[in-house]
């Protein structure tokens, strides 16, 4: 197997990966707040995730991959009050749209997806366990961790303790760098919010204590992979770590991946720029999901990815000439022939898997990944321009075959064409055996102009559509 390395945020440096139980992986992926659609920001982790997940399945592990699912918090719990509806009833909504656009976008659903809400009991016991210790406290009704009880902290952001005010508190689920203070673990039941009775009291859990939780209950007290954006790693992530190892005395995560941000034309996506998207929004103006696919794929997870419709019509037109090469290769027909040059295309399938596979396995170079690929098909089309030759054609669709478990951009319904289109095509072969070169010219104008583009190899003319 080749070797995986990752540029550890925990450490900055490039590291093999070396799993704690051999030849399985647990990962966790940070999942939705689930309190609207999500944007295409959100889906650029997501895609990330879902790029790591395949390429450690792709290498032969066996993943147990856990996603939460954070259905309360300061803004799910304000988006039902708003909306006049219970919390439940009102989560339930975008958990299920969520799900849908997973499935859209070819996102490998993960082994589980729990809810915060299901798992009040596990922060409980956890919050319990930092009471005891001495690293959590009590004040005005609520619960805190105590940062100062952990001398590692800002160990994943970096932050100097030495800045952090002993004692100062914050509530809100999300803060700034300029807030670094002790952080609600479990926040006291107030008017109009959803609460639960337990023995720490009635109350609610805070945002941060939810994924240590779930995290520990199904990958255990130290796992492999913990990954999320790059605005996750602080204040989330650092708290994550600091409740975590100070109720269990272990590492957390030995390895944490964050990618960077998604920019839509050079500037923050926000509302009142009006370049917000989300998934609906793009299919409604006319794109291919695969095409939305690629383009969050393929820029490298920790360079800021900009986002223009520019770059989506350009994602839009590679994976339509992917899709065109990989029909193209399954309607060849073998050619026969006794020429020494007509051999399988064992050595090039060969070293095109090996190079995907290695260069996927630095720390998922993307883009050196899909230069292999272009590379194959470059080479894969100049074959089969003279004829493919017995065994090749099987050997392409079984290299487009193993790569499409780690990138699903591949269209394998078949596309049609109209019956009367075809009749055309039937009828311009014929003109070119008959040299009538005039009328094969009007018919391949003719369909150039509904959209139809010809491509004359040996077996005859192959057909693709321009949009």
């Amino acid at each position: 197997m080749t070797p995986f390395f990752i540029k550890n945020t925990l450490t900055r440096r490039r590291e093999e990966f070396v799993p704690l139980t051999p030849g399985n992986v647990g990962l966790y992926t940070c999942g939705p707040t689930v309190y609207n659609l999500a944007t295409i920001g959100n889906f650029r982790a997501y895609i990330f995730e879902d790029l790591l997940h395949r390429l450690l399945e792709f290498k032969g592990y066996a993943v147990n991959r856990v996603m939460n699912i954070t259905d309360v918090d300061d803004k799910t719990i304000a988006g039902a009050r708003r909306e006049g509806k219970p919390l439940r009833e009102y989560t339930d909504r975008y958990i299920a749209e969520f799900l849908k656009d997973m499935e859209t976008l070819r996102i490998k659903k993960p082994g589980l997806l729990p809810r915060a809400t299901d798992h009040i009991p596990e922060m409980v016991v956890l919050i319990e366990k930092l009471l005891a210790t001495g690293h959590a406290y009590r004040k005005d009704g609520a619960i805190y961790f105590k940062i100062a009880s952990f001398p590692a902290y800002g160990g994943l952001s970096h932050l100097d303790m030495a800045t952090i005010k002993p004692g100062a508190r914050v509530d809100a689920d999300e803060y700034t760098k300029e807030d670094v203070r002790d952080f609600a673990l479990w926040k006291e039941e107030r008017e109009d919010e959803d609460s639960w009775e337990t023995p720490l009291g009635r109350g609610r859990p805070g945002w941060h204590i939810e994924c240590s939780a779930m995290s520990m209950k199904y990958l255990g007290e130290s796992f492999d992979i913990h990954t999320g954006g790059v605005d996750n790693i602080f204040p989330h992530h650092e708290n994550e770590i600091a409740q975590s190892e100070a109720a269990t005395g272990k590492p957390f995560v030995r390895y944490w991946m964050h990618c960077a941000h998604l920019l839509v034309d050079g500037e923050k996506m926000a509302k009142s720029k009006g370049n917000f998207y989300t998934l609906r929004d793009l299919i409604e103006k006319g794109y291919d999901p695969a095409a939305v696919r690629y383009l969050l794929l393929t820029t490298h997870y920790r360079d800021p990815l900009n986002f223009t419709e520019t770059s989506l019509q350009q994602a839009g037109n590679t994976v339509r000439n992917y899709n065109d090469f990989y029909r193209r290769i399954e309607a060849a027909k073998p050619v026969a022939s006794d020429r020494p040059a007509d051999t399988p295309f064992s050595a090039t399938t060969r070293k095109a898997i090996e190079t995907f596979e290695k260069e996927l396995s630095d720390d998922l170079n993307i883009s050196a990944a899909m230069g292999a690929v272009f590379d194959f098909i470059r080479e894969a089309n100049i074959l089969a321009s003279r004829g493919l030759p017995a065994g090749a054609r099987e050997e392409i669709l079984g290299f487009l075959g193993k790569i499409e478990n780690v990138l699903q951009i591949l269209d394998r319904g078949e596309e049609t064409i109209a019956e009367e289109d075809l009749a055309l095509i039937r009828e311009r072969d014929e003109a070119r055996k008959t040299k009538n070169f005039k009328r094969s010219d009007e018919i391949r104008d003719l369909l150039k102009a509904k959209g139809i583009l010809l491509e004359d190899t040996p077996q005859g003319a192959h057909w693709k559509k321009t949009a």
